[in-house]
């Protein structure tokens, strides 16, 4: 059987075309998934080609992608230098508050009916505290404590997840190791040009700089914003959404450790944009994205460099980048991951779980040499939808922040995707969640940022009316002091980061 002029066939070679990050990530889940198929793999990086290693930030996703390569989370943290990150605390995006959107629930359910219903019910009675008092994972990351998720949680109140802050320079040597020892080869060297089939356009090899030509059947293009095989080779156009995502630069720098680091990304609201602060073990990674419209480059690198804690230890160094994705993720016989895909800035630590996400998805709908069309549709439908709904998460932020300011009120007054609007329509009608396929993000982090921004609905369940006022207020304040009892006898960061360094982390205590 044939698709695409190509006959059909197990996939022999695999070239992936670039490091970093997502190569290496690909290699090394390509490496333990084709073990003993006898695919040769191959990786094509030039050392001559930096990184920024200003840190990166994760969401729990991350721990499942190396478990299953058979690594441990004191090995990955220790090779890593990675602290723990229980949740991102956003600072001043309703000016003057602050709150933190935890990796987990907040409060118990009762009778089939969600817990925000309750808990805004009592506080229109002015008989709550504020949301984030009744989740575990995020008073864990305000107080800047961490620890091992109980494995059986005997209760809602005791469910939170972790995920981790490391070194990405630091993370790709490790899945360079782990990806070699499964047999994947790396060749040092620049790619000078790409062959296509002239009857197909599939890429039928790369040339590199040193005239050597590799061949493949399936090719991975982990190359970056240029996209070299996705883009430059094969023309996939690039869908533009800087019409909705204002911010189209950064500037990035490392810095020396000030204090206890905290067990959370934190992310505070700027003039036009925002500032990222990721702690590791021994320094700290800074970034302020930015509109360009509204700021310039000398403006922008001021109010970062004027709002670090710690000393620089490096030149800022400025990022440019136009937020979208490509047209297909998957072209011909080409997958596009991480930048090369497309890019959203990273305020919900998201880059790196869409590098995940691909590469699962690889997998999932692996290729034979035929690469049927229904396979590459399925593929390019999931990856379209994932970003999407992405992109919606990051607008909800900008759409709710009160802050004044041209940027601000730019943000506030556009026009917003038909997807979004119609889950914003449906929280503020009836308190309820609008959930599509591929979503990256539950119920429980979108009520983490509506009741950051204090973004509630008008009616209440009619359900909750069984509960009188005082039942409840008593009821919450168990679930919030229980929660403040778990808190105060968990480790604080850093005596967790010894006991990693020392052995496997216990898990937590709980009274909740």
């Amino acid at each position: 059987m044939k698709h695409g002029g190509m006959a059909s066939g197990a996939i022999e070679r695999v070239v992936i075309v670039g490091g970093g990050t997502a190569g290496w990530m690909a290699a090394a889940a390509l490496g333990a998934y084709l073990a003993g198929a006898g695919t040769r793999i191959t990786l094509i990086e030039s050392s001559e080609i930096g990184t920024i290693g200003v840190g990166e930030a994760t969401i729990p996703t991350i721990r499942r992608f190396y478990a299953a390569l058979g690594m441990t989370d004191a090995e990955v943290m220790r090779a890593c230098e990675a602290t723990a990150k229980l949740g991102i605390r956003f600072v001043d995006w309703k000016p003057g508050t602050s709150f933190v959107h935890p990796f987990g629930r907040f409060g118990q359910d009762l009778r089939g009916i969600d817990f925000h219903q309750y808990w805004q019910k009592a506080r229109q009675a002015g008989r709550a505290a504020p949301l984030e008092e009744y989740s575990l994972g995020a008073m864990l990351a305000r107080e800047s404590h961490a620890s091992v998720p109980l494995p059986n949680p005997p209760s809602q109140l005791s469910v939170f997840d972790w995920a981790l802050h490391f070194d990405a320079a630091r993370f790709a040597a490790h899945m360079r190791a782990y990806a070699e020892r499964a047999g994947v080869a790396r060749i040092d060297a620049r790619i000078t040009d790409v062959t296509l089939h002239g009857e197909t356009g599939f890429i039928e090899a790369v040339t590199l700089d040193s005239g050597e030509r590799v061949a493949g059947d399936l090719f991975v293009d982990c190359s970056g914003f240029r996209g070299l095989l996705i883009g430059e080779a094969l023309g996939t156009p690039y869908r533009d959404w800087s019409h909705w995502l204002l911010c189209d630069g950064a500037f990035a720098v490392q810095s020396e450790r000030v204090g206890e680091p905290p067990s959370c990304t934190t992310v505070t609201a700027r003039t036009a944009g925002w500032q990222w602060r990721i702690p590791l073990r021994s320094r700290e990674g800074n970034g302020l994205v930015f509109a360009s419209d509204f700021q310039g480059d000398d403006e922008a690198r001021a109010e970062l460099l004027a709002n670090i804690p710690g000393a620089p230890t490096m030149e800022p160094r400025r990022l440019r980048f136009t937020p979208g994705r490509r047209e297909v993720a998957w072209a011909r016989n080409c997958v596009s991951l991480g930048l090369a895909s497309g890019f959203l800035e990273p305020l919900e630590s998201t880059s790196i779980a869409l590098i995940e996400t691909g590469i699962e998805r690889l997998k999932q709908l692996f290729p034979d040499k035929g690469f049927d069309p229904a396979v590459i549709a399925e593929y390019n439908a999931q990856s379209a939808e994932e970003m999407e709904r992405v992109r919606d998460f990051i607008l909800l932020h900008y759409h709710l922040s009160t802050r004044d300011g041209p940027f601000w009120q730019a943000c506030r007054e556009m026009t917003l995707p038909d997807s979004l609007a119609a889950k914003l329509e449906l929280w503020r009608a009836r308190g309820a969640f609008l959930r599509y396929r591929w979503e990256m993000f539950s119920p429980a982090s979108w009520l983490a940022i509506y009741g950051g921004f204090e973004h509630l609905p008008e009616r209440l369940d009619p359900g909750v009316a069984a509960v009188g006022t005082d039942e409840l207020a008593q009821g919450l304040e168990q679930m919030r002091a229980a929660i403040a009892r778990t808190v105060a006898d968990t480790p604080t960061h850093s005596e967790f980061l010894a006991t990693v360094d020392g052995a496997a982390a216990e898990p937590m205590r709980t009274s909740a």
